[in-house]
């Protein structure tokens, strides 16, 4: 049997386990996938042992994401620009692929399970760190009409948007400085995270405007709750992580699983244990 499992610290809240028993039920794929604990020096160690002991693939969480990028004999091109890997996968030749899934998932459940339309449209979105990193590529490859990166500290910003103008209409400002009118906003900042909310003008928002929350739980985040009471269609993250554990698993076992019926079994879970939290 085919053993892959996720690696963190912590690790013990994480759902990856359900979502790919979940995945691997329904494809037919005989498999197993477990839970790696490793101290925050011990990635190496603990990855090692792993692979050597015959496995064949690992998604990593925080705080190795970093580790994971150093770790990998090759990188796609979203793993390199987003500068980070939170999934390994055994090739052919023995060596170990570095893959970044995060964006994917994002724009898999923007596009096919919310039905929201990138393409052609102007998107804002909200900090500058890792999570937004890890996303640019796969949104900039959607064709939006523009990209503006808005972050608290206004040169993160640019750098950030320096960095991917090879890659599309991409701009950036503090967030006292955003334009108006934007018909998508995703909000990668850890506002949410604290229960606060992105200081933001209500002029952001075009009519008829979409807001997708990276962070997830039992109820609407700070965020979700001021862009409905704009009148905008709002959505927190849940199919994000669902959309980027199913981009693993095809990458794994080259079949692609259905996110809806475990987006449904997450969303239960999160209603009955609302303290509980991604990967």
């Amino acid at each position: 049997m085919d053993k892959y499992a996720v690696i963190g610290n912590p690790i013990k809240q994480s759902m990856s386990p359900d979502i790919h028993a979940a995945f691997a039920n329904e494809t037919g794929q005989d498999m197993e996938y477990g839970k790696l604990f490793a101290e925050v020096d011990g990635f190496k160690g603990v990855v090692d042992q792993f692979f050597a002991d015959g496995a064949r693939g690992l998604n990593v969480t925080a705080p190795f994401k970093l580790d994971a990028f150093e770790y990998a004999d090759e990188l796609t091109e979203r793993a390199r620009t987003a500068g980070a890997v939170n999934t390994l996968a055994l090739q052919g030749d023995g060596t170990l692929l570095g893959d970044n899934t995060d964006g994917a998932g994002l724009v898999s459940d923007i596009k096919q399970h919310l039905g929201w339309v990138i393409r052609g449209k102007r998107v804002l979105i909200l900090g500058a760190g890792g999570a937004t990193r890890g996303t640019l590529l796969p949104l900039l490859e959607e064709k939006p009409a523009e990209l503006h990166i808005a972050n608290r500290t206004a040169q993160k910003a640019r750098q950030l948007a320096e960095d991917f103008s090879g890659y599309g209409s991409i701009t950036a400002s503090g967030l006292d400085a955003v334009p108006d009118g934007f018909e998508l906003i995703i909000n990668a900042s850890a506002a949410s995270l604290s229960g606060e909310l992105p200081p933001l003008s209500p002029r952001a928002l075009a009519e008829g405007c979409c807001a997708y929350d990276m962070v997830y739980g039992a109820q609407p985040t700070p965020f979700m709750h001021w862009a409905t009471g704009l009148g905008a269609e709002v959505s927190d993250g849940l199919g994000m992580l669902v959309g980027q554990a199913a981009e693993s698993f095809a990458l794994w076992r080259g079949v692609r699983p259905r996110v809806e019926p475990v987006l449904g079994m997450l969303r239960e879970r999160l209603l009955n244990k609302p303290d509980s939290e991604e990967k």
